[in-house]
């Protein structure tokens, strides 16, 4: 992969998103599924930061918890805080939440199929949040409503439509118009563009950009994609079990990775300049979330695991003063030579 050159960067760096030892779990009957465990995540004004990890790794529980919108039973906030725009989301009334959902914050959720109501208009549902949000008159939400419609690409002339009659591209192109609606300071992307072909993904990831731009918003955008990840976001988080376990800027996570499960996701993807280049996948499967290891969950898959990896705590070690990784075997002064020889 070339080198990430360093994007132009803010100088509004004003809080948005403040996650403090956020701890996530689904108490079922007869187990517990860790699902977060100890995150912190800081996001400034008009950055996006890029959210990966393999499927169960904790990304949407994580989301959900920022909306204060984890199913209850089973999901249950254990520890930890989480202050959008300072509002505390975990100790807000459900009057409140409401008033913040789809205004301060909103989602967009993986799957427009469901998100989506198929006996209201599209022209309806952004409406809705407009007139919820911003206590305007019909007309005024429904004129606002074109204004975002067009603003995502879809023809004004379609509001009357139903989501039937609109392709997957169009669909998801809805829920983001809806999801910006009342400009949100943040907006939290859960994989948006999974289910579109190359070209509307493109497109979709271009409009998000410029309308970070047109509105400010903070954004969060969960993904598996590097590819995507380097084209659009300024931070990166990478997740493991439930665990951010190596976390900076762009140009540091793709230039100068640190822990050997980033270091594994960046060598298992092809060399588009080097077609017969062999890939390097990472051996084993995550470890059961209702049965995670004292060490660090990683080990048993890690090439350079020490046997007190698997049954001593991680401990986190800062690179620089966004760069800060998970891995306590950079205690081990030739933990580095190895890295280097492989």
């Amino acid at each position: 992969m070339s080198e990430i050159r360093p994007k132009d960067t803010v100088n509004d760096d004003s809080t948005v998103l403040d996650i403090q030892n956020l701890t996530v779990y689904y108490e079922l009957e007869d187990e517990t599924v860790k699902a977060v465990n100890d995150i912190s995540i800081k996001l400034g004004k008009k950055r996006i930061l890029g959210l990966v990890g393999e499927t169960g790794a904790g990304k949407t529980s994580t989301a959900l918890a920022i909306l204060n919108l984890l199913p209850n039973p089973p999901g249950v906030i254990k520890s930890g805080s989480i202050h959008v725009c300072g509002n505390d989301m975990l100790n807000l009334s459900q009057k409140e939440l409401e008033e913040i959902r789809g205004g301060t914050v909103s989602m967009i959720f993986q799957d427009p199929m469901t998100s989506l109501n198929p006996v209201y208009s599209v022209g309806d549902q952004i409406a809705e949040s407009i007139e919820l949000h911003e206590k305007c008159s019909r007309a005024e939400a429904w004129d606002k409503a074109e204004e975002m419609l067009e603003l995502v690409g879809i023809p004004r002339e379609r509001i009357h439509e139903y989501p039937h009659q609109f392709s997957g591209g169009m669909k998801q192109r809805v829920v983001i118009a809806i999801a910006l609606a009342c400009n949100p300071k943040l907006l939290l992307a859960d994989e948006p563009t999974t289910a579109l072909d190359v070209t509307i993904q493109a497109q979709v990831l271009d409009m998000m950009c410029d309308l970070k731009q047109k509105f400010d918003t903070a954004m969060i955008f969960i993904t598996h994609d590097l590819g995507i990840v380097a084209e659009i976001c300024d931070e990166v988080a990478v997740m493991y079990a439930g665990r951010i376990i190596e976390q900076g800027t762009l140009e540091e996570v793709f230039n100068s990775t640190k822990h050997p499960y980033t270091e594994g996701l960046f060598n298992s993807l092809p060399d588009i300049e080097n077609r017969e280049a062999e890939l390097h996948p990472i051996q084993g499967m995550m470890p059961d979330p209702t049965k995670l290891p004292e060490g660090c969950a990683f080990a048993p898959r890690c090439p350079y695991a020490r046997p007190e990896c698997i049954s001593t705590p991680q401990t986190e070690r800062s690179f620089s003063e966004t760069h800060k990784v998970l891995c306590s075997a950079y205690d081990d002064p030739s933990f580095r030579i190895k890295r280097e020889e492989r």
